[in-house]
């Protein structure tokens, strides 16, 4: 369970694996929440449950970024680990339970803001391991 920033301009442009897409889009999170803050400053104190539904993987990442993106922005809630159970009848669904905090720009060093994902560079392998690249608008 990896992730790392690829070369882009303007943007943050993530690649993410994991051996399972659950583990995938765990990392995703990670890696997102890891872009606005330092990661390993936030404490596992609260949890919270995300549901998500959509008619396929691209919109499913792109609703699973833009979740976490909002808790964290807008709602100042700042995740530190991700749990992920993702179902498949007729429609995707994504099941999380997410441990962190309410956030603090002292504490958690403050990065970067996000504005939104885009589905411009999107990508998802589903081979093993699973390759997601993502592009976030700065």
């Amino acid at each position: 369970m990896t992730y790392r920033h690829l070369e882009h301009m303007t943007d943050a442009f993530i690649e993410v694996t994991g051996q399972t897409l659950e583990e995938a889009f765990e990392t995703a999170g990670v890696a997102v929440v890891d872009t606005i803050v330092d990661i390993s400053s936030v404490e596992k104190k609260t949890e919270r449950k995300i549901e998500i539904k959509a008619p396929d993987l691209n919109n499913l990442l792109y609703s699973w970024l833009e979740e976490i993106i909002i808790l964290t922005i807008t709602e100042g809630y700042v995740s530190a680990s991700f749990k992920v159970h993702i179902s498949k009848s007729g429609e995707y669904a994504l099941h999380a339970m997410i441990s962190g905090e309410t956030i603090d720009f002292e504490k958690h060093h403050f990065k970067l803001e996000i504005k939104a994902p885009t589905y411009h560079l999107m990508e998802i392998k589903q081979d093993k391991p699973v390759v997601m690249r993502f592009l976030l608008d700065l």
